[in-house]
């Protein structure tokens, strides 16, 4: 093993070299001294400012070998996969209902603590998710994105073209 005579003083991890040392430092920190000249959104290490810019780039060099989908980033693409492996590794504790993704259940959480902070600008009606409030603001607009194929009949929501098409 490699000589680690660079030591964190803050929670005693050694380092081979002192630009590693620095590196570590600003999980302590916080800092975030790499800064995206495009849209202003700060890292903590230059490797992710590298991988964020290429969201910008429209780069998407890491590719699903299942359903061939790619992605700017590795963990994006690892995340991706959980879909095909069925694997949902986070669960709600409130209610056992499980996700592929932290933010899905983060997300989830919020219809338990009755919080509800996406506000439709239009009417002042409030939700717990973003999702939620996107259909809603459809109503407004008059978009209706679910179409029947045999009668060309509109849909708010997905769940009411399922409905209509079972008269067909």
């Amino acid at each position: 093993t490699r000589e680690k005579p660079f030591t964190c003083t803050e929670c005693g991890k050694g380092f081979s070299d002192k630009s590693n040392l620095r590196s570590h430092q600003r999980t302590h920190t916080r800092e975030k001294p790499f800064t995206c000249t495009e849209c202003g959104k700060s890292f903590s290490q230059k490797i992710g400012l590298h991988n964020h810019l290429k969201c910008h780039t429209g780069e998407k060099p890491f590719m699903c070998t299942e359903c061939g989908k790619s992605f700017s980033n590795k963990s994006n693409l690892h995340t991706h996969r959980k879909i095909h492996t069925g694997e949902r590794p986070y669960i709600c504790t409130e209610c056992g209902k499980t996700f592929p993704r932290k933010k899905n259940l983060q997300s989830h959480q919020t219809v338990h603590t009755q919080e509800k902070p996406f506000t439709c600008s239009e009417c002042g009606k409030c939700f717990s998710q973003k999702k939620n409030l996107h259909t809603h603001q459809k109503i407004h607009t008059g978009e209706k994105p679910f179409k029947c194929n045999e009668c060309g009949q509109a849909f708010l929501r997905k769940r009411n073209l399922l409905s209509h098409e079972r008269i067909h």
